[in-house]
């Protein structure tokens, strides 16, 4: 995958915590980001959980959605926005501590659509979940 401009990955890297009020309320960060792939961390915490104990699926399903965004960004124009259409998820294993990490590429990228596909895994690089998603690239000027 080909790196981002050096401003341009710190600038993600960096503000899109503090800048996101969703990000900063589950804790959510990027790790790294390329053009065309990303990894997200998402640490585990007693506010993610459902009433067994478990990480909610809500939570998985942010963090694997925002992996594909980030992923996404870098293929897009500065005129071009993007947003999910559609994600599919399939949850393998339960998380009760330490981290959930999703690993997104963009594995096509058209004109007015883009499909990427995630592994999410915990700390100990199990495999929690697999997800398909489809973002819609729209122009800002519209």
């Amino acid at each position: 995958y080909e790196a981002l401009s050096p401003n341009f990955r710190k600038t993600i890297i960096e503000r899109m915590k503090e800048t996101v009020p969703f990000w900063k309320l589950l804790g959510m960060e990027v790790v790294d980001v390329k053009k065309g792939w990303a990894l997200v961390r998402l640490p585990f915490s007693e506010k993610l959980t459902q009433p067994d104990g478990v990480a909610h699926g809500g939570s998985i399903f942010a963090s694997a959605d925002t992996a594909v965004a980030m992923a996404l960004l870098g293929l897009i124009g500065r005129d071009e926005t993007m947003l999910t259409v559609e994600m599919k998820i399939n949850y393998i294993k339960a998380v009760k501590e330490g981290e959930i990490l999703a690993e997104a590429r963009i594995v096509h990228r058209g004109s007015r659509t883009a499909i990427g596909e995630v592994d999410v895994r915990n700390g100990k690089g199990e495999m929690i979940s697999k997800c398909l998603a489809t973002y819609m690239i729209l122009s800002k000027n519209k």
